[in-house]
């Protein structure tokens, strides 16, 4: 059975696994009532578009991504057409968005490989996406559960910081933080929990001063006092999307 970091915590007592699942799944609900609309912060209108910008969005804040998107959408609109694409006119639109050359290269092979071998639709299985240049696991389940209604835990950095910080595991590779938090939750939950998760981590519990004095989850976070707990100090430290 998987460990978690509230067992091994200097002054609190050894969590079982039940403990963990209940706490888990009250700081969710929590999550759930503090952040009712949260959603995947990438614009997209389709499978293949989902990809490309989560391809982009790579080292890069969603707000660039979607800055770039729809002139990169309006010019190619198939599949087949980021299959042919020319590379430096790729690259010049998606510069700004950072590796573009790299994710370039990510984008183009990942249209011919779904015109190769899918017959020009953006496979609906992780076991197919993985397959497919420049798409990680990250990105399977961005595209699964936001495109296709598959329920998918998106293990992005923010996830790995913060459900570390909760305590729920010390793991440190994103395929066993995963499979942790699977063990913690109802499948159903796993897509829109990973949307709260990272509003929440870009929004108050951020990575070198979170804002403890005025989190929803300080009752039931182990990491409470990483960053200040007095109200007035801790509201100066919430941001608010769009992300820059």
């Amino acid at each position: 059975m998987a460990t978690n970091a509230a067992t091994n915590a200097a002054g609190r007592k050894p969590e079982t696994q039940l403990a963990l699942v209940r706490r888990a799944r009250k700081m969710n609900r929590i999550l759930a009532e503090t952040y009712p609309d949260a959603h995947c912060e990438l614009d997209f209108r389709n499978p293949l578009e989902l990809l490309v910008a989560t391809i982009l969005s790579a080292q890069c804040t969603d707000k660039r991504v979607n800055m770039v998107t729809p002139t990169l959408f309006a010019k190619y609109p198939t599949v087949e057409d980021y299959a042919a694409a020319d590379r430096e006119e790729m690259e010049e639109i998606i510069r700004s968005t950072g590796f573009f050359r790299a994710k370039t290269n990510s984008i183009i092979g990942m249209a011919q490989a779904v015109c190769d071998r899918y017959g020009g639709e953006v496979p609906a299985k992780l076991k197919d996406l993985v397959t497919l240049p420049g798409v990680g696991r990250k990105t399977a389940n961005v595209v699964l559960g936001n495109a296709f209604g598959v329920p998918g835990l998106t293990v992005d950095t923010h996830f790995q910081r913060l459900v570390r910080r909760f305590g729920w595991t010390e793991e440190t590779d994103p395929v066993k933080i995963e499979q942790v938090v699977a063990e913690l939750l109802p499948k159903r939950e796993w897509t829109i929990f990973s949307h709260r998760v990272i509003w929440h981590g870009r929004r108050i519990c951020h990575a070198r001063r979170p804002a403890c004095g005025v989190c929803p989850l300080a009752a039931l976070c182990p990491s409470y006092g990483t960053g200040p707990t007095g109200e007035a100090e801790a509201k100066k430290l919430v941001r608010s999307g769009p992300f820059s």
